[in-house]
């Protein structure tokens, strides 16, 4: 007998979002998209499109105003704030253009602070944070001052705090803006590895060579979002 699938990851059922103004803005028309576990998804559009809205809604920063949105399974819209934010925080890493980083904490207290709400000891925050560097190929650096780092390696620290809570999905929005070519490079072939060892990655880009990293690529117009490519 077949061991039941796993839900998606991402679920989205005429999913829609308008601002409420005045006036009214339509930040996201209503659109349907499954992701599964293990999957890297691309998305692309014009500044303005609707790409800012959609990765707050799967991050869970804004409510959809209409439609469904399950998590891992878990219907997200009939949640209060709290238990939406504690879900957050259990189920995905984020990881910006920005790295934003505490410049006078070392690289490993900058990955630990993910877990300092989630009431995980210190050893424990201590321990995880500098393994999460170690996955991301920063263990020698764990002690670095951000201002010390390269901006390569500020990344790898974010996606490493981003990674350190164990979530089930990493949100990426423009992560390679901030970078040379070979820095991103290597950025994204980080991205890949993860990929690779079961990560459910989804990247928000404008760079047409990033979005080629994907299995598939989204497009989103005018807040419509359509499939346009599958690798």
């Amino acid at each position: 007998m077949s061991e039941p699938q796993a839900p998606a990851v991402i679920e989205l059922r005429q999913t829609a979002l308008t601002y409420p103004g005045p006036p009214q803005v339509t930040g996201l028309l209503p659109c349907d998209l499954t992701i599964q576990q293990g999957e890297f998804v691309t998305v692309v559009g014009p500044s303005g499109a609707g790409k800012s809205t959609l990765l707050n809604v799967l991050g869970l920063l804004d409510a959809p105003t209409s439609g469904s949105y399950l998590l891992d399974g878990i219907d997200t819209v009939s949640l209060a704030d709290a238990e939406r934010t504690a879900l957050r925080g259990e189920r995905i890493g984020f990881v910006f253009q920005s790295f934003h980083l505490l410049a006078h904490r070392p690289a490993y207290e900058n990955v630990a602070l993910a877990l300092t709400y989630r009431g995980v000891p210190r050893k424990d925050r201590i321990a995880r944070a500098l393994n999460a560097l170690e996955q991301v190929g920063l263990g020698h650096r764990a002690a670095a001052l951000p201002t010390t780092l390269s901006g390569g390696e500020r990344q790898r620290v974010a996606i490493a705090r981003a990674l350190v809570g164990r979530p089930s999905l990493l949100l990426c929005d423009e992560p390679t803006g901030n970078l040379d070519s070979a820095t991103a490079e290597s950025i994204l072939q980080l991205l890949d590895t993860l990929h690779a060892e079961g990560m459910t990655v989804v990247v928000i880009t404008h760079d047409p060579g990033v979005a080629q990293r994907g299995q598939r690529t989204l497009t989103i117009q005018d807040a419509m979002m359509t499939q346009t490519s599958t690798s």
